[in-house]
């Protein structure tokens, strides 16, 4: 499976993490974690080469971690909002591969 967790503080999200698999096709033919893949890939090259915010990443097979350094703005929550709703939509279509969570953070970041 497939999940998201999106981290708020605030109301506004701070980061997210995606992490899993579908196993639902060949190594590099599966089609829901291309899409997870590509969306959580654009938001993260539109946080550092677009937007220029400093933020936490950790990767590895099967996991990706994203969080900002600082105070989310009006700008940051349209790029995780974009996540956010692309996930939710590719969980609709199939909702026993992906599973979208989202977790309220107290004040660490």
């Amino acid at each position: 499976m497939i999940v998201t967790e999106i981290f708020r503080r605030d109301e506004k999200i701070i980061g997210f993490t995606l992490s899993g698999h579908s196993n639902q096709g060949k190594h590099g033919q599966d089609i829901y974690c291309s899409a997870a893949s590509m969306i959580s890939s654009s938001v993260f090259v539109c946080l550092r080469d677009f937007l220029k915010r400093d933020f936490f990443w950790d990767a590895a097979h099967g996991r990706l971690t994203v969080k900002l350094k600082d105070d989310p703005d009006d700008l940051t929550e349209v790029a995780f909002q974009t996540l956010l709703l692309g996930m939710r939509e590719v969980e609709k279509q199939v909702p026993k591969i992906v599973k979208v969570e989202e977790k309220i953070l107290g004040g660490e970041t």
